[in-house]
């Protein structure tokens, strides 16, 4: 027999107004469960069937995160919970997607869901505080899921930044070491190159025949042409007894060299001399390259420190302020390019010319990009209906949480916005509509 007394399930909060014979009507259909301190009550993925009604104690929830259990919600008999949780009246619910453990010493009543429609006949109103406590529960778990979505993303951003970071910054470390090698040769080849029959009208010549080169010309030739003209300087230095730095026939072919122009350096020099000048001028001319590849790896350092500040620090405030949205994109772009990179993918940008600004909570927009942008291989056509549900999600357990596409979903909803997709196979399409001035 149900110990439980129409008196004590009136005190459960979301109950207290409902008369004796719909208090009794609940009992008779209700199974009562105890639970001790911290016994797990429902798991990941069990079917969510019950309302549960706590007549003593409390009830914490801790949501499934890729595997980890995070602080969801704490249930108890309050203004904000009722005293009731599980499966409420209309919940689109379908399995649990966390863990649920006793706080205290549990006693509960549990109504299966199949008697819903039978106390809604009974009792319409309470139906509706029911579903009121379900919209604040909703309201609760969708702001614990932004914060956690925004962990979660910027770890995620952290883990790609090192990575992206790691190469130029490594790369730095190694040209320093190699153009510090080549200033001291540049000091011994300088002191050799003096004690030749060299002219200052020599070095002059050499100097505005380097200026006239397009260093970056030969950036454009195919591979094969390249080393074409690799192979003809190589052979030119070879038959003139050149044996200097065995990449000289590249540096002077990026540098835009023939054989041609090293004959008008000759000019009256002896061999020797000549010889001489040529390796101080391959020093030189790869001290170059390296230094514009030194510019080049820093100027990716400070691409990533400006889309990271874009990206992060903007996220600081919650009031609107205009933002382009062109580059707010190709700052996430940016921040996932060694994702990008690491899967193949090459991307095609195609952005209208002259688009105003938009009045947008810029740190929320950029969440969107990043869950867009990194959203998958593409999405069925029987799921298709489904992609914008909490909780939702194609992944293994442990593997996806189901609230990106639903985050991105709200954040466009604040915006006063609207998100739509159209799939098939091997193309995924989302467009977003966001008005420039919100309100309007």
């Amino acid at each position: 027999m149900n110990p439980v007394t129409p008196q004590e399930l009136k005190t459960v909060v979301a109950f207290n107004e409902l008369p004796t014979e719909h208090l009794q009507w609940v009992i008779d259909h209700s199974d009562y469960k105890e639970y001790e301190d911290g016994t797990q009550i429902k798991k990941t993925g069990e079917e969510a069937d019950v309302l549960i009604m706590m007549l003593e104690g409390e009830i914490s929830f801790y949501m499934d995160v890729k595997g980890r259990l995070v602080f969801y919600h704490h249930f108890g008999n309050d203004a904000t919970s009722g005293g009731v949780t599980g499966l409420l009246p209309y919940s689109r619910m379908k399995t649990y997607p966390g863990c649920s453990f006793a706080v205290g010493k549990l006693r509960t009543l549990q109504l299966s869901k199949k008697y819903f429609p039978e106390l809604e006949h009974l009792n319409p109103d309470l139906i509706q505080k029911l579903i009121g406590y379900m919209t604040e529960r909703a309201k609760s778990f969708a702001t614990t899921q932004m914060q956690q979505e925004k962990v979660s993303a910027l770890g995620r951003l952290s883990a790609g930044i090192a990575h992206e970071l790691n190469n130029p910054a490594s790369a730095i470390n190694r040209i320093a070491a190699e153009l510090n090698k080549k200033l001291s040769q540049n000091y011994e080849l300088t002191e050799k190159l003096l004690h030749q029959n060299i002219s200052a009208e020599n070095i002059h010549h050499i100097r505005m025949m380097v200026d006239t080169k397009d260093i970056g010309n030969t950036t454009k030739l195919k591979a094969l042409q390249r080393m074409q003209k690799e192979d003809e300087i190589n052979d030119w230095l070879e038959q003139l007894g050149f044996t200097g730095n065995n990449d000289a026939g590249v540096t002077f072919a990026e540098a835009g060299f023939t054989p041609e122009d090293f004959e008008k350096i000759k000019g009256d020099l002896d061999k020797d001399s000549f010889i001489q000048v040529l390796q101080w001028l391959e020093n030189l001319l790869s001290s170059r390259r390296i230094i514009k590849d030194l510019d080049e790896a820093s100027t990716r350092i400070s691409n990533l420190v400006g889309a990271i500040k874009s990206h992060v620090q903007m996220d600081r405030t919650n009031e609107l302020q205009p933002t382009n949205i062109h580059t707010d994109i190709e700052n996430t772009l940016t921040l996932l390019g060694y994702k990008l990179r690491d899967k193949n993918i090459s991307v095609k940008k195609s952005f209208c010319e002259g688009l105003p600004e938009v009045q947008a909570y810029v740190g929320e927009l950029n969440q969107v990009w990043t869950n867009i942008i990194d959203n998958g291989a593409g999405i069925p056509e029987q799921i298709l209906s489904r992609i914008f549900d909490p909780f939702f999600t194609t992944k293994k357990v442990g593997e996806g949480t189901g609230i990106g596409l639903d985050l991105v979903n709200r954040i466009i909803k604040r915006h006063k916005g609207e998100i739509k997709v159209n799939s098939q196979p091997g193309r995924t399409e989302f467009t977003i509509c966001i008005p420039r001035i919100q309100g309007k």
